[in-house]
């Protein structure tokens, strides 16, 4: 707020895209057909962007125009496990992936983070892959941190999560970054989670039951050059549009010099 009082999150602008758009564009590259986007009072507009008749779509066909999408709505905010629990029907007993809108992962590797996990998960079948992304030790306190059993690999199993600790009592630097591939198994766990802070139910608390049945639960860890783009606060927000504006192939280079030149004379005024 107040950026967000009469449009969602997701429709921020970030470089010439609203967010949910890097999104369904990664999940198109992944290989994904179908996408069920649940999502809140007041947020039509994602709808409308996503519409393939919609004025602009038409100009020039891409990837995620292909996608077939289905709408849910999530009528109060009780938490992303509801949330996920409202796609059981769409997902039809199969396992299906979750994508955060309000995430976008950036990667240049020819196989996306996503497509990693999907072939992890495929092979392993555990009941959630994850994908995970290391950030500064002093920051960990602002993410669910996840305890890897054994050596953190490329690929990894864990023995459970850790929801915003400490620096002293974070189990590792690892990130849950936004992505999860789901066997139907989490439905059941959720139903059973209870609610947690502000009474929502925490997707990481229906992981760590399923975890304590004896499922396994694997990391895919994001490559070196890959990396999450969070637009939840205005900080890393503003650190999100900055950094794909500077990526944009029109206007990158003329805004990197105007970038250098405005932060000299910031520098050269102190």
């Amino acid at each position: 707020m107040p950026a967000t009082r009469s449009q969602p999150k997701e429709m921020l602008p970030v470089g010439r895209k609203p967010a949910i758009q890097h999104v369904v564009e990664e999940l198109a590259a992944s290989g994904l057909r179908e996408v069920l986007l649940i999502s809140g009072q007041g947020k039509r507009a994602i709808e409308d962007h996503l519409d393939r008749d919609a004025p602009g779509n038409e100009e020039e066909h891409q990837p995620w125009m292909d996608l077939s999408f289905f709408h849910a709505r999530q009528s109060q905010p009780r938490g992303l496990a509801d949330a996920v629990g409202i796609a059981e029907p769409f997902a039809g007993g199969q396992p299906f992936v979750v994508a955060l809108g309000d995430s976008i992962l950036v990667s240049h590797s020819r196989q996306p983070v996503l497509k990693r996990m999907i072939d992890v998960h495929s092979r392993e079948r555990p009941a959630a892959t994850i994908a995970v992304e290391e950030v500064p030790h002093e920051a960990v306190n602002r993410y669910g941190i996840v305890a890897p059993r054994g050596e953190a690999g490329s690929v990894f199993p864990i023995q459970g999560f850790v929801e915003k600790p400490s620096p002293s009592e974070a189990p590792s630097d690892l990130a849950a970054a936004g992505r999860y591939v789901l066997e139907p198994a989490v439905f059941d766990a959720i139903k059973r989670t209870k609610p947690g802070v502000q009474g929502e139910l925490w997707l990481t608390d229906a992981l760590q039951l399923l975890l304590a049945e004896g499922h396994e639960i694997m990391c895919v860890r994001l490559r070196k050059g890959e990396h999450r783009l969070d637009i939840g606060n205005f900080l890393t927000y503003y650190q999100a549009f900055v950094e794909l504006s500077l990526a944009d192939p029109e206007h990158g280079a003329a805004m990197r010099s105007w970038l250098r030149k405005r932060i000299a004379r910031e520098v050269k005024t102190k």
